[in-house]
């Protein structure tokens, strides 16, 4: 963010305004200015996937999960975690976006990335001064280290017979897993070829030689993998709203009243407020409602809170498709022509779009930490973002590729000019693409089973909570 600040204001290292009407007529900016904007992109990436992964991790890490009373208020955290996420997004777009539109740029937005940097470096001291008042976990080194540890030792021994006693298998003593405030898992019946690693066979060096709980550990991430694959397509959902459906929005009239019109770049805005009050509702709500029925203090579980997500994604792209029939407007050829449409009629897929967000994303990351061994909770909210990162690289692949070959076979489906792009024919692509992703996630639910069951009823939780609170008393 420093580099970015400066980046803009130094002359050096931005290149000259430029008044041309055709951008290519302008001077290129130097190797020097390319490699200084890059690099402080590629440093704001590198640092935010340092940060995003973890800071969610510590803040669920806070509740205490022997404690019913803080289990319970364990299962909210994630909604209201993203909710502050979201809430934060839109203030700042909001700030953005009247700065561009009342203000200009030039050295107001110097004055704002200085005031979020100077934000940003009150919020780390803040942080910091939390530090002794948190609860902090011993460090048990890189699960990947111990992951490839156990894959290495299991195809080292592939060819040993399987021993039937538990006993020929290695453990370490339960006293030693409660002075690292962990606990021993048990050997599990899946992927029973990752066994031999804790195998006894002489050897005691830890590239032959791992324990049943590092071997089931293993096996717990491997197991999220079929529901880390199953959340690629809906991932690409999200990389359309600033692309496709934010272009859409400049060739719809967004003139409201008067002078008075919504910027395209704005409209995201309504996701990020349909994804807020589909929050407070799911928690406040849905929540409630469901574990009536359920017994499930979730109300659902989390691969089903998934599931409706999908389902919301899947009726978004066919509804979305039917509104792209530009060729009813006969504005097929031409160019910078609005459609005789208000910008009101984008509003439901934007607010569909949040309800699915409320759903799935937040159901992602509290699934993928939930399903994580103890050791490895930050890895497992890394698999949530890996699902966005891959498809922000897949979904320019697809798009590209869709584009390409319309092209070649006749009236493309994307093209510069969208009233003559087919994106009707992109949206039900995308649309049966969801489907047959729902119909794969629909067998990973039916495989999965669950690392840590929560289907005990809610009224249970209550009355221990009760019991413990009335032992104080006394």
């Amino acid at each position: 963010m420093l580099v970015l600040t400066l980046s803009v204001s130094i002359p050096g290292f931005k290149p000259r305004e430029c008044s041309m009407a055709n951008a290519e007529d302008c001077e290129k900016a130097s190797v020097l200015q390319l490699a200084v904007f890059f690099g402080e992109l590629y440093t704001l990436a590198i640092g935010t996937g340092g940060t995003k992964a973890n800071i969610s991790t510590i803040g669920a890490d806070q509740f205490d999960e022997t404690d019913p009373k803080e289990k319970i208020q364990k299962m909210s955290f994630f909604n209201w975690w993203m909710f502050s996420i979201f809430f934060v997004t839109l203030f700042a777009n909001t700030v953005l976006v009247y700065v561009q539109d009342n203000v200009g740029w030039g050295w107001v937005f110097i004055f704002i990335l200085s005031l979020f940097l100077a934000i940003h470096t009150i919020f780390i001291f803040v942080f910091l001064l939390g530090t002794p008042f948190y609860r902090h976990k011993l460090p048990t080194g890189s699960p990947f280290m111990k992951m490839t540890r156990v894959i290495v030792a299991s195809f080292g021994k592939a060819n040993a017979p399987m021993a039937r006693d538990h006993t020929q298998f290695h453990e370490l003593p339960s006293m030693e897993y409660e002075r690292k405030g962990t606990f021993p898992i048990q050997s599990a019946k899946s992927l029973r070829f990752l066994d031999r690693a804790s195998l006894k066979t002489g050897t005691t060096d830890q590239w032959n030689l791992c324990t049943i709980t590092e071997v089931e550990e293993t096996k717990q991430m491997l197991n999220m993998l079929p529901a880390l694959f199953a959340t690629f397509v809906p991932s690409a959902m999200v990389a359309q709203v600033n692309t496709l459906f934010v272009k859409q929005g400049t060739t719809i009239n967004a003139r409201i009243a008067g002078n008075f019109s919504i910027p395209p770049a704005s409209l995201s805005a309504f996701v990020t407020v349909s994804i807020l009050v589909s929050i407070v509702l799911y928690d406040r709500v849905f929540v409630k409602i469901t574990r009536k029925f359920t017994g499930n203090p979730r109300g659902i579980t989390l691969l089903q809170r998934m599931g409706v997500g999908m389902i919301f994604h899947i009726l978004l792209t066919v509804a979305y498709s039917k509104l792209l029939l530009n060729a009813d407007h006969g504005l097929i050829h031409q160019k910078g022509v609005k459609l005789p449409l208000k910008i009101f009629v984008l509003l439901p897929q934007f607010m569909l779009m949040g309800m699915a967000d409320a759903f799935l994303e937040v159901a992602k990351l509290e699934f993928f930490y939930d399903q994580a061994p103890k050791s490895m909770k930050s890895l497992g909210t890394s698999y949530s973002l890996t699902s966005l990162g891959m498809w922000n690289f897949l979904s320019s692949f697809l798009l590209s590729t869709v584009s390409n070959i319309t092209k070649e076979r006749g009236r493309g489906w994307i093209l510069n000019n969208l009233n003559e792009s087919r994106l009707d024919y992109y949206y039900l692509f995308f649309a049966l693409l969801n489907f047959f992703n729902f119909l794969f996630f629909l067998v990973v639910v039916k495989f999965h089973v669950y690392r840590a069951e929560v289907t005990h009823s809610l009224d249970v939780k209550e009355e221990e909570v009760k019991v413990m609170v009335s032992r104080s008393r006394e």
